[in-house]
């Protein structure tokens, strides 16, 4: 086998509780997840040993780090040193996940990676062992593997799938400036200085929601607690979320650590409705349509 190429989801965060700072340098996260039908897809290329390399194209692939900082890179270095094979990889990923824009791009390409590379070289890793290394990589590399709908816990890396049924439509409003994760997470600290913070716990109307497979209900319980934080840095996201709301979506929150706001639609027609409306208020630099929950990283080619 000389190429695979895998397709993986963008992710949005339903629920996105933030607990205390651990010594460890992370916050205790508390977060369900969906994969929705916004994809990358990241082809892998037999190269000689030892030589790792990426290419990038797509939307915003200027913005994509070529070098190690690129977490693809890195994911295929560590299952190579995991798997002890004397392996290369020359990988090309075609963007069409927002790049820093709250919704797991560069994670969802690392956990492409694995996969590809896994394939491409025969190391025939088992699911645990890939999400093993995928905790390694960052908190939402797991989840991008998984897929569908999951809760995380620990610093997000821990993922369990969750009980939840129907499909849901979503909008999301792009914003022309991608946002810091560590940026946001900082902001929040400042914000909660000298207050208690409790450990997170997943709202329990969200999983009764999810269960249900009610649109409206789980409109009602999304919440990101890194919101506030994000709306101080940019806060036209807040002029965003209300023009969402006045046009009737059933739920509107900014994704991660943003900037893309999410909004759930009642159906189909309506979030094509909301998605034009949307785009003709000039707040946004684009906004795009997706369903969920989808599957996570899967080979389409090899």
């Amino acid at each position: 086998m000389s190429a695979v190429v895998v397709r993986t989801p963008a992710k949005v965060n339903l629920a996105l509780m933030v607990g205390p700072l651990r010594t460890d340098g992370f916050h205790e996260l508390a977060s369900v997840y969906q994969a929705v039908g916004l994809y990358d897809e990241v082809a892998a290329t037999l190269a000689p040993p030892g030589e790792f390399t990426v290419r990038v194209s797509g939307r915003e692939a200027g913005k994509v780090p070529l070098d190690n900082g690129n977490l693809a890179v890195r994911a295929a270095r560590l299952l190579a040193e995991h798997a002890r094979v004397d392996a290369g990889v020359a990988i090309d990923i075609t963007k069409g996940i927002p790049v820093a824009g709250g919704m797991a791009g560069g994670s969802s390409d690392a956990a492409a990676a694995l996969v590809a590379c896994d394939t491409l070289w025969g190391t025939k890793a088992d699911r645990n062992t890939l999400l093993g290394l995928a905790a390694r990589l960052g908190s939402d590399v797991p989840f991008c593997l998984l897929g569908g709908t999951a809760i995380g816990a620990g610093h997000g890396e821990l993922v369990t799938p969750a009980l939840a049924r129907g499909s849901y439509e979503w909008v999301f409003a792009l914003d022309g400036e991608g946002m810091s994760t560590p940026a946001v997470y900082a902001r929040l600290d400042r914000i909660r200085d000298n207050l208690v913070v409790l450990p997170p716990r997943i709202p329990e109307p969200m999983m009764a929601a999810l269960a249900s497979g009610s649109a409206t209900e789980l409109g009602a319980t999304l919440v990101n607690d890194l919101q506030p934080a994000a709306l101080r840095m940019r806060p036209r996201l807040g002029q965003v979320l209300d023009a969402g709301r006045d046009y009737g979506a059933i739920g509107a929150v900014v994704s991660g650590s943003g900037p893309t706001c999410a909004f759930l639609a009642r159906d189909h027609a309506h979030a094509v409705d909301l998605s034009a409306r949307l785009a003709g208020t000039g707040l946004c630099a684009s906004v795009r349509r997706a369903t969920g929950p989808v599957p996570g990283a899967r080979v389409v080619e090899s």
